[in-house]
């Protein structure tokens, strides 16, 4: 039972950083967020199970993964917010298992 609420606890822990992350990520630009591309950490919450936990990525999470921009992974990599689920070694799993490639920045 306690493991089952330490994986929910950190399912919204996840949320709660996409949440964050993505209003941080418009109050820094909106100018430039809305003239290029939109950034929007939440529509990868499909692959928080796969990326908290070590459950396998869903085809929607995959699909979600390759649709998003490559430039916003960047963003990511660099936001204290999100950085620990990219770079983490389940993220990169994700990444890999989905045919993904996060790129270099």
């Amino acid at each position: 039972m306690a493991a089952s609420s330490n994986k929910a606890a950190s399912l919204a822990l996840f949320l709660v950083a996409l949440a964050v992350s993505s209003a941080v990520l418009v109050s820094l630009a909106p100018g430039a967020c809305a003239a290029t591309t939109t950034c929007t950490p939440t529509q990868l919450t499909p692959c928080a199970p796969a990326i908290i936990g070590n459950a396998a990525p869903t085809a929607a999470c995959c699909a979600r993964l390759k649709a998003h921009p490559a430039s916003c992974f960047c963003q990511y990599k660099k936001n204290p917010n999100m950085q620990r689920y990219v770079n983490s070694p389940n993220g990169k799993k994700v990444f890999a298992t989905c045919k993904v490639p996060l790129p270099r920045c």
